[in-house]
Order: C-alpha cells, then structure tokens, then sequence
C-alpha cells in the first residue's frame, strides 16, 4: 500500500492474511482462502475464529477512519483505490507504456516503465513463506521481470547499449538461468565493440546450465553465440520481435514465438469461420442478440470492473448487441467478461462471433482469442494454464515443431499471456467442481489477463450463492431474449427481393407482442428452427399466427423442434479448412432421430434428465438384462464342467451359475463406475483386514483338502493378496467431480480389467486345487454318492464372498448356494483333461460373471443388446461425442443432457407416423 505510512503487524499470520487480501484488492477472498494462507497444511479447528482475530487486529491497524477491510457474505474484501496499491499502479503504468510503444514512442515507453519499477522494493512478499500464494507471488515478481526485460528491449531498439548493460548485469545476478536477458545483454554487448564480454556471458551461462541442470542452452542463444563468433558485421538495430528478447539473428525465442502467433491466429481464424458456415450463421446475419448487466447478484463491486463507476450509486450502464461486444470488451479494465443465459439463449454464437471479431480487427499487443469448450477441465487436477497449453497442443498440433516454433510453444504462449482464453459452457463442467472453476479462474487471471467466460445463468448464479466464489474483476453480463423487430429481421432476411411470405408474420410480432408465437420466438434457436421449418416456397409462414392450431407457445416450440435434428445432421460437403479429426461422424437423420428419441423415452422412463452410460442397462427391461448377464457366463462355466466331468456336470454348472447371476442381477443393484487408487496411508488397514480374510479362506481350503504345507501357504497368499486389491481397484467415483463421460469409462474399463484379472488368477488356482485333490480325498459322500459336503461348505464359502464383492449381499447368496450346489459335486479326473484346462476354463468363466457385474461390462454387453436390436449404434460413445459437437447435447460433467429439455419432451411425446402416441411404457 502506498499511503505514505509504515504498518507494523504483530506475527506472520497477520501478514498472511493481508497479503491475501492485497493479492485480490476489491475482490471477496472467502475464508478458507484466508484458512489456507495461514495454515499450510492441517489448519486446527479454531481457524476461522483465528482468522476473525486478524481481521480484527488489521482492521486496528489500518485506521478506523474508513472500512477498508470489509465483510462480504461469508468472505472479506480490502477496498483500495488504484492509487492506494502498488501492483496496481504498476498494472497502469505498464499498460500506458505498452500504448506508448504500440504508437511509436519507444522513448516515452521506456519512461512510463521505469517509473513503474521504481515502485519495487525487491522481490514481491519476500520472506511471507505462504505455500498457497506462492503462485501469485511468482506471478507478481514475473510481471516486474517481464517489465525490466521488455524495458531492454525498447531501449536496445532505442540504441541505447551501454544504459541497459548494468540492469541486465543485475537482473542476471538474481536470475543466473534465465536466458533471456542472456541474450540482451549479449546483444548489448556486442553492439558496444565487446565482443569478448558478450561470448564470457555465453559460456558462463552454458557452464551452470550443464552444472546445476545438465543442459545447454536454447538454440536461439546457441545461434546468437555462433553469430558474435564469427564477428558479423553489427547490425544497426535489433530485429523487432514484439515478445521476447532481441538478437543478432531473426530466428531467437521471440521470432519463433511470433511465428506460433501468426500459425495460430491464422488456424482460429479458418477454424471458426468455417465453424460459422456450418452453422449457417450469416446467412446473411446471425439473429440480433442485445445484452445487458445481469441483475442476479452474481457480480462483483463495480469499482473492480469499471474503470469509471458512477458516482451516485447506481450500477453503470454496460450493454450492447453482437455488434459491438467486442468494442465494450475492450473497454473493460481487466478485459474480463462472464456471459450469462438461459438454454438456447445463444452463449455459444456470441463467443464464436466475439473469437472472430477480436481476430478479424487485432489491437496491438492483444492476446489472440482461443475459443475452448470447458466440458473436459477439472479444476481439481488442473490448472487453468496447464488445461489451457494441453487443449491448445490438441487443437494445433502444428506448435509442437520445435525448430519452427521453439521448445514447448503452446505452454510458452499461454504462459506469456500470448491467448485470451474463451471458455464456453462453464456450466458443462461436473457440478459440484462449478464454484471450484470460478475460483481457479480467479486465481489464474487475478492480476489482469483477460478472460472470457459463458454459462448457463441459473448454474452460475447457484455456484456464487452456495460458496461466494466469483470473478473478482469480471463484467457479469446476461443476454436478452429476442425482440420481435430482431426475430422479424432474421426471419425475413433470406427471401427474395420483395417476396412478401414473413410479412403476416411480421405484423402479428408487432401487433401481438405477447401472443403465444411472440413467447415461443423469443429464444434464438426457435426463431432460427423457424426459418428453417419455412424455408421452402411450398410453406406458409403465415400459419404459425393460426392460434386455433397453436394456441400457446409449447404447442409452436413443438413444431419447430421437428425440424431440429434433420437442421443438424443435414449433409454438407465440409470446408477444407476444418480438422478432419474434429468432423462430425456420418450419421444420417433418420438414423440419429431414430437413437435420439429412444435415448429420450428411456430418460422419460427413469424420470431424469441425465444420460449416463453406467445406466444404459436401465432402458432394456429388468428380466432381459438379468437373462443376458447371466446366460454368458453360465455358459463358459457349462463348458467348464462338460471339460472336467462330461455333459451331465456341465449342465450341472451351467444351471448353477447361470441361475445364481440372473438372481443377483434382477434383484441387485447395478454397479456404479469405480477407478484404481492406490492411496495406501489412507486404506492400509482395509487392505489388511481383507487381506486376513483372504487368508483365512486359502487356509480354510487347504484344511479341507489336505493340501501340502507349500501348496497351501501359496493358495493362502494368492486369495489373500487378491481379496486384498480390491481396496484399490473398486473405488466409488464421484461422478459429480468427473470431467468428462469418456474419462469416467476409461477409468472403470481399466478397473474392470485389473479386477477381473485378479480373480482369474485366485480362482483359476482354487479351481485346479479342488479338481485335482478330490478324487480320493473325499471326507464323507452322500446324495447317490457323487457329493461331498466338505468342499461344498468351502466352495459355499469362497463363492458367497466372491458374490459379495460382486453385487454386495443378495450376490453372496446367490453365489454362495451356487457354491454349494457345484462344489460338492465328486469330479473324476481319471482320463480327463488337464488341470490347468479346467483351471484356466473355471477362471475364465469367473472372469466374466465378475466383469457383467461391473459397470463398464454391463455396459458393453447392453450397448450390443441394443445395436443387434438396432435401437441404438454399436460405438455408442462416438454417437454422443458427435451429437454434443452438433449441438444436441450438452456435457455435465460425467453424464449427457439433451441441450435443450423441450427437445428431450418432444421426442418422448411425438405421434408415431398414424397419429396414434408412442406408447412410453415398459415392456
């Protein structure tokens, strides 16, 4: 802070909870930010009440003549004007001298810098030690790097070679790896006539490179070392390079990061006007969308977003229309923007159209808009930064040639503040990670980078209320519904010169504001499904004004909604310029109405919105399901038994099981999707208890048979190790903090496999024990002399806890009685096949009643039910990826949802083609 006085705080903790504070001025900062500023790790039950009494002592400290610490909900914000903090007037300052430079007054630039740095006092919060602000502290002491280092490179342009060697000199002293200035001051150096000094800087640098780190330096040092070497003629000026350092040579760091720049704002700019065509999106116009502040209280206080807030208590005006939201953008202080709006409002079209307005009229120094889908980010697992380099390498993977655009160019890009990051559809994140995102973004562009941000309002609104995370600096706007005029324009923009066919329309619009045509026109995709029902000269516009046969606006949205999937599975050839791998997938509209509205009825049957694949298994009827789950199973483990004792035990297996798994399947509960974690500080103790249970059993066994001491100590270990991993290899996922549906199917695919794997193992073992060792062993036979109740009781045992972690207790006792029923049977194994056939068969078939049980073999196995019935694709997943890039689905985290829920209606309730209702009850 700058206003003139010293403040001395009383302990660490204070100047924590402070610098927290001061690190988002004018922004809530919720209390267990400030919990985790204090506390590293394991804050004590007293924390919040601590953090009250440091709120207390600075309030004391900083004077009581205003509330410059004040309590905001369930957080605190310290109130400062730009002139009151020093990273602020430092943010200005640098600003005025990028604009300065931008116009060509390099020398007024490098005096609005050096006034900036003057306000450094060394490194930013040195000696705080706070782990949880270490990323915005590095941030901060970047920013000024950054500045003495671009300070440099104006002056260097400047000509002015001796004043910039001492501060590069300094700057090296602090930062010995860093290469950049390396490569100025070597610049500098050689440009005075000491040439000598210049290659001693090289070599120093190379020596504690290879020393510390085991690495040379970059290949634009490299070459500029080779350059000075070979004594070439000094240049006048350095080349321009309007990022990074300069040099002798027109291919350094910051000639190929302005290469990566043009690649990319040429590849965004083919991407998204070829992504305009396929959605017809001028043809002439898009629909005439306005904007305005959102009135929910969702925004943070006006003196953090606006420049210039009016004085009299009343929120700024800020709105607008597609046209000139790029223009009001740019007039945001911090460039950061949230767009709000109900389904169907037009979120996505106005951040395309605002992608191609920020490239199609670039401002000096601004970032280029790269336009992301936020569906696959988990704010838990990543930061922003690194999500946004991973998408960017996916999206262009062109960057990833490193003699064309350097090392690790899209991390360096990001990193640089070379994008500006729009992110669509923040409400396709999992839900419980919603304010967990804000709060991420938060941090990532607390200190000025621009942002934009749309979401579906009522997500947005929820996930501020329940945590009070928000954009600290961001304009919070909402999109207005479609006024007639707009919608009237729109709809009449693609007829000929003066045919007159919307113009009855148009007067009723006008006419009849309220009427149920104007309700069902004010949501854009109506008004565009509008135009495409009435597009041929062979309709009659004029009958959508018919109130006896559209009396209200859900019997218009019904209408219009039929022409939405043949609107988006139309075939068009596509542009060349679209990523073949980004193409949607070849999928006619009969075939994709057809998939749709059987997904819809099956939702319509379980009472949901959200289509996820671990309950796919839930539109087939319960007995099918069970007989399908069970039959495939029970009949390996026929075959299992017709190759240890003949056709008669092999039915006798057969029936068994398959019994026991149409059982525990129509009367258990499906599985849920589990992944592999491996935490053992946390489950140590599970895994011993299963363990001894493992153990008991093998130990159990070998009594039973009278195994050899060897054989039963390893049947022992191997049943107790693999009861023992289940631990780790059946853990619950919590679907609400998934990223995407794909992630949440890897995860328990692989789980699946490790699971099952280990019970081929275990049982195979089991299975050639029994085999092998009950002929002649048999304690006692009854039942006509071929059942012995010893090994029945044992096999009823390790079939019941199998059963158990197969589908909890109603799998026990199925499995279990199985069991029993086919253990005691007295195999002979004179003349038959080799154990290890039928320890291989019986592990086998065991494999695959523990993989139906899983979430992804129940899956699997319906996902091939429904294809061979021709309700459904077989790559079911490919089907909805695309339907979700068409724009008929929407992401959720780890489930689907159709985008628009009077979509997901009208295809539950549409007349068959004879006018009669399909029947949506269960078979």
């Amino acid at each position: 802070m700058t206003d003139g006085k010293r403040i001395m705080l009383p302990g660490n903790r204070h100047q924590r909870v402070l610098a927290t504070l001061l690190l988002a001025p004018n922004s809530a900062v919720p209390v267990a930010r400030l919990v985790a500023a204090i506390w590293d790790e394991n804050p004590p039950t007293t924390a919040v009440k601590q953090v009250q009494n440091c709120i207390s002592t600075l309030r004391d400290k900083l004077g009581a003549e205003r509330d410059v610490i004040v309590t905001d909900g369930r957080c605190y914000r310290i109130v400062l004007s730009e002139e009151e903090l020093d990273a602020s007037r430092f943010q200005r300052d640098m600003r005025a001298a990028y604009q300065l430079a931008s116009d060509g007054s390099l020398a007024a630039a490098v005096t609005a810098v050096r006034r900036a740095l003057r306000l450094w006092r060394g490194p930013a919060l040195e000696g705080l030690g706070a782990l949880a602000l270490s990323g915005l502290i590095a941030q901060l002491d970047e920013q000024r790097i950054r500045a003495v280092e671009r300070c440099a490179y104006w002056q260097l342009e400047l000509g002015e070679y001796e004043e910039v060697i001492d501060q590069l000199t300094d700057l090296i002293a602090l930062y010995p790896f860093r290469e950049r200035p390396h490569a100025q001051l070597m610049t500098a150096l050689y440009q005075v006539g000491r040439q000598a000094d210049a290659l001693t800087v090289y070599h120093d640098l190379r020596a504690r490179l290879i020393d510390e780190l085991g690495v040379d330096p970059g290949s634009e040092l490299q070459e500029l070392h080779a350059r000075i070497l070979a004594e070439i003629p000094h240049s006048a000026a350095p080349p321009a390079m309007p990022v990074s350092a300069p040099g002798l040579d027109a291919d350094t760091s910051s000639a190929r990061s302005s290469r990566a720049l043009l690649h990319l704002r040429a590849a965004i700019t083919r991407q998204w006007t070829a992504e305009v065509e396929l959605r017809s999106l001028n043809h002439p116009e898009p629909i005439s969308l306005t904007w305005s502040n959102t009135c929910r209280q969702v925004s943070p206080p006006d003196a953090s977003v606006f420049s210039d807030p009016s004085g009299d208590g009343q929120r700024p005006t800020f709105s607008g229309d597609l046209s000139d939201v790029v223009t009001k953008f740019r007039e945001l202080p911090a460039r950061q923007l949230v767009v709000l709006g109900a389904p169907a409002s037009g979120k996505s079209v106005l951040a395309i159209l605002f992608t191609l307005g920020l490239l199609s009229d670039p401002q000096p120094g601004e970032p280029v808009p790269l336009l992301l889908s936020m569906a696959s980010w988990n704010p838990d697992r990543q930061h922003l930064h690194q999500w946004l380099a991973t998408q960017l390498l996916e999206a262009h993977p062109a960057l990833a040639n490193e003699d064309r655009y350097g090392r690790d160019a899209a991390t360096r890009l990001v990193l640089d503040g070379s994008v500006l990051p729009v992110l669509d559809g923040l409400d396709e994140t999992p839900p419980a990670l919603h304010a967990a995102a804000i709060d991420a973004l938060d941090y990532a562009v607390g200190h000025g980078r621009p942002l934009v941000v749309t979401c579906r309002a009522e997500e947005y609104e929820y996930a501020v209320k329940q945590t009070g995370a928000l954009l600290s600096r961001a304009a919070v706007i909402e999109i207005d519904p479609v006024e007639p005029e707009a919608a009237i324009a729109f709809l009449a923009s693609r007829t000929a010169g003066r045919n007159r066919r919307w113009e009855a329309v148009g007067e009723h619009l006008r006419s009849q504001p309220n009427s149920a045509l104007a309700q069902a026109l004010r949501i854009p995709l109506m008004v565009d499904l509008a135009r495409t029902a009435y597009t041929s000269p062979d309709t009659v516009p004029a009958d959508l004004c018919d109130s006896a046969r559209f009396g209200d606006p859900e019997t218009i949205e019904d209408h219009l909604l039929d022409t939405c999937i043949p609107s988006a599975y139309t075939p068009r050839p596509l542009p060349p310029a679209l990523d073949p791998s980004k193409r949607s997938r070849t999928y006619t509209a009969a075939q994709a109405e057809r998939w749709l509205t059987f997904l819809a009825r099956a939702l319509h049957r379980q009472n949901t919105q959200d289509l996820a694949w671990w309950r796919l298994d839930q539109a087939v009827p319960r007995h099918t399901v069970s007989l399908y789950l069970s039959a495939l199973p029970g009949l390996l483990f026929m075959i299992t038994g017709w190759v240890a004792a003949g056709p008669i035990m092999g039915l006798i297996y057969g029936a068994t099981y398959t019994s026991a798994g149409f059982i525990t399947h129509r009367y258990g509960r499906p599985a849920d999707p589990v992944h592999m974690a491996f935490d053992f500080h946390q489950s140590a103790g599970q895994f011993l208890l299963r363990l001894s249970i493992g153990v008991a059993v093998g130990v159990a066994f070998g009594l039973v048979f009278i195994l050899p001491i060897r054989l039963a100590i390893v049947l022992a270990v191997v049943l107790g190790v693999t009861i023992g991993l289940q631990v780790w290899l059946n853990v619950l996922v919590n679907v609400e903090r998934v990223s995407t549906p794909a992630v949440v199917l890897r995860d328990d695919r692989m789980a699946t496999w490790a699971y099952t794997l280990s019970f081929l193992v275990s049982l195979g073992l089991l299975c050639g024990i029994a085999f092998t060792y009950t002929p002649g062993n048999a304690s006692g036979e009854a039942l006509i002399g071929h059942f012995d109740p010893m090994p029945a009781i044992a096999a009823c045992v390790s079939s019941a806890l199998l059963g158990y972690f197969f589908l909890k207790s109603i799998g026990g006792v199925a499995y279990g009685i199985a069991g029993f029923a086919v253990g005691g049977q007295v195999l002979s194994a004179a003349d038959g096949p080799p154990v290890v056939t039928v320890a291989i068969l019986f592990g086998l078939a065991t494999c695959l009643a523990g993989c139906v049980a899983r979430a992804w073999g129940i899956y699997t196995l319906t996902r091939l039910w429904l294809a061979l019935r021709r309700q459904l694709p077989l790559h079911l997943m490919r089907f909805l990826e695309d339907a979700h890039r068409r724009g008929i689905l929407r992401q959720a985290g780890a489930i689907y949802q159709f985008r628009h829920p009077r979509l997901q209606e009208r295809l539950v309730t549409r007349n068959d083609g004879n006018g009669n209702t399909t029947n949506n009850t269960h078979d």
